[in-house]
């Protein structure tokens, strides 16, 4: 009986996620909260910022200091990162747009 419990959180594992068209994909450093580095630049996270792991669960920001991870991550309009996704190796293999490009 667990197991068909547990089924379906093991299926929705292996679904792509999908991401916003907006989102860009970048090299994420967190150095002390809300403050991080995107590609070696300087940036901050918005109050609300989701940061999701590989497994789409989310994480505090805190307990990702001074790991550089490869991400895909929005913006708000004012210029402050909200949405960041850790990427999968499969993930990592798609192509997608870089700040500044």
């Amino acid at each position: 009986m667990l197991a068909f419990g547990l089924a379906p959180a093991a299926l929705a594992q292996n679904q792509p996620r999908p991401f916003p068209a907006n989102a860009l994909r970048g090299a994420l450093v967190v150095v002390q909260p809300p403050v991080i580095q995107l590609d070696g630049k300087s940036a901050q996270l918005s109050p609300g910022a989701r940061i999701r792991g590989t497994n789409n669960m989310l994480l505090m920001s805190g307990s990702l200091l001074n790991q550089e991870l490869l991400v895909n991550y929005t913006v708000e309009p004012n210029g402050l990162v909200h949405d960041v996704w850790i990427l999968t190796e499969a993930e990592a293999a798609e192509k997608r747009k870089r700040a500044g490009e």
